[in-house]
């Protein structure tokens, strides 16, 4: 079991009520709260909106964590956007998420090292991207550590509408590469535990940090 569990959380401004101007504002305030908490991880999947959108939406994602940070300089939340290295480049944010079959994160890479020194986009964005990759089986979270991403997120463990569940066994297989695998997929308060035991890093969600409180989240989890 790690010493730590990691935690990740995954956003969905469409899950709130309201107008899009509500529910932007709701995603905004749940982005400063899981900093506040110490998420570790970030990942802003607003897949429905446009590049122009995303990225106005990012750049106001990371003033808010970047104002936090300078607050108080123990945080370490850090931001990914989902699939564009584009806009994660040009919002400074930590790194990129990559879905199955996008691009690989040696790519990613090469990209983000293009983006010459002394551009806008790289004058405060890190020199080494964060790049987590979604995984569905042992063998892709293998080829992801291979391929050199920090991290991966192993899905459906417990649930996922029209998917059937990996399970707990292929999770724990999956948790023999050489980087941290976060649970993903149905994961609660009552059976994260068990994740943890089976070798992950850490859990990912977008319910559990998005529908409560997350600092009680944090809380128990880190009990775990």
């Amino acid at each position: 079991m790690a010493e730590t569990c990691r935690l990740y959380y995954i956003t969905d401004r469409t899950a709130f009520p309201g107008d899009e101007s509500t529910r932007r504002h709701r995603l905004l305030d749940k982005i400063a709260e899981a900093t506040l908490a110490g998420v570790d991880y970030i990942q802003l999947r607003e897949k429905d909106l446009s590049t122009r959108d995303l990225e106005s939406l990012a750049r106001e994602a990371i003033q808010k964590i970047q104002k936090l940070r300078t607050e108080n300089q123990e945080l370490r939340t850090a931001l990914l956007i989902n699939s564009r290295t584009d806009i994660a480049l040009a919002t400074q944010a930590d790194g990129v998420h990559l879905p199955a079959n996008d691009v690989s994160p040696e790519k990613v890479r090469t990209a983000w090292k293009k983006c010459g020194a002394g551009a806008p986009a790289r004058q405060f964005s890190p020199l080494n991207p964060q790049i987590s990759v979604s995984c569905h089986s042992p063998e892709e979270v293998t080829q992801a550590a291979a391929d050199g991403a920090n991290l991966a997120l192993f899905a459906p463990v417990f649930e996922k509408k029209d998917t059937t569940p990996a399970g707990l066994e292929a999770l724990r297989q999956a948790c023999r590469a050489k980087i941290p695998v976060f649970a993903l997929g149905g994961i609660t308060l009552q059976n994260a535990e068990s994740c943890l035991q089976a070798g992950a890093a850490g859990i990912a969600a977008i319910r559990l940090f998005q529908e409560n409180d997350i600092a009680q989240v944090v809380r128990a989890l880190h009990k775990c």
